[in-house]
C-alpha cells in the first residue's frame, strides 16, 4: 500500500483537500483527530501534560483546556518540546496502527495528514508527500477569519517550516488560492495519475 502524507501550513486548505481526497475513496488518517483522542481524560498523555503543566491546563470537568495550553507552549520553544515529546508519539503510533490496517485490508493507498510532517521526519516513513499551500495573504485572511491574532498567526507559524521549503520537498503541490472547484480539479488530476500508474504496474505483472 502506498502511504502519502498531506502537509502546509495552517489555514492553507489541508482539511479541505483531505476531505476532498476521501470523498474520491481515498482513506485519511488526520492527525490533529489523533491529537485529540490522545489527551482525553484518562488517558496517559494527558496526565502527563498536567505534571508537565500544572493542572491550569485543566476545566472543571477535569478536561484540556487546548486553547490554554497552546497560549502556554507557542510564547516557549522549550514548553512546546515538552508537550510534543509526550504526544508525538503516541499520535505516531495512532497513524501508524490505521495504516496497517488498511494495508491488512488491501487498499492501494491511504492518506495521513501531518502538519508537522518533515518537522518531525515522518516524511521517512512515507512513500510520497503532498503538501497544501496558499499565498501568505490568503493565509493571514483565513486565519484572522477563525479569530487568531496577528500574534498567534506568528507564533503558530514560527514553530514550522515556511510553506516555500516543504513546498520544495513536496512531491506534489496543491495550489488552494482560488475556488475549491480548482481545488478538486488538482485533487481529481493528481489522484488519475496515480490510478492510471496503478494500472501500468498491474499490467507488467
Amino acid at each position: 500500500m502506498e502511504r502519502i502524507g498531506l502537509t502546509g501550513g495552517p489555514g492553507m486548505g489541508k482539511t479541505a483537500v483531505a476531505r476532498l481526497f476521501e470523498q474520491r475513496g481515498v482513506p485519511v488518517v488526520d492527525t490533529d483527530e489523533l491529537a485529540r483522542q490522545v489527551v482525553q481524560p484518562g488517558q496517559p498523555a494527558l496526565q502527563e501534560i498536567v505534571a508537565a503543566f500544572g493542572s491550569g491546563v485543566l476545566d472543571d470537568g477535569g478536561r484540556l483546556r487546548r486553547a490554554e495550553l497552546a497560549r502556554i507552549v507557542f510564547a516557549d520553544e522549550r514548553a512546546r518540546r515538552t508537550l510534543e515529546a509526550i504526544t508525538h508519539p503516541r499520535i505516531r503510533q495512532l497513524w501508524h496502527t490505521q495504516m496497517a490496517a488498511w494495508e491488512a485490508a488491501g487498499l492501494p493507498r491511504a492518506i495521513v495528514v501531518i502538519p508537522l510532517l518533515y518537522e518531525t521526519g515522518a516524511e521517512r516513513e512515507l512513500d510520497r508527500v503532498v503538501c497544501v499551500a496558499c499565498s501568505r495573504a490568503t493565509q493571514h485572511q483565513r486565519l484572522r477569519q477563525r479569530g487568531w491574532s496577528e500574534a498567534d498567526i506568528q507564533a503558530r507559524s514560527a514553530a514550522q517550516w515556511p510553506v516555500e521549503e516543504k513546498i520544495a520537498r513536496a512531491d506534489h503541490v496543491i495550489w488552494t488560492e482560488g475556488s475549491l472547484w480548482a481545488a478538486e480539479a488538482q485533487v481529481d488530476l493528481l489522484l488519475g495519475r496515480w490510478c492510471q500508474r496503478d494500472g501500468a504496474f498491474a499490467g507488467a505483472v
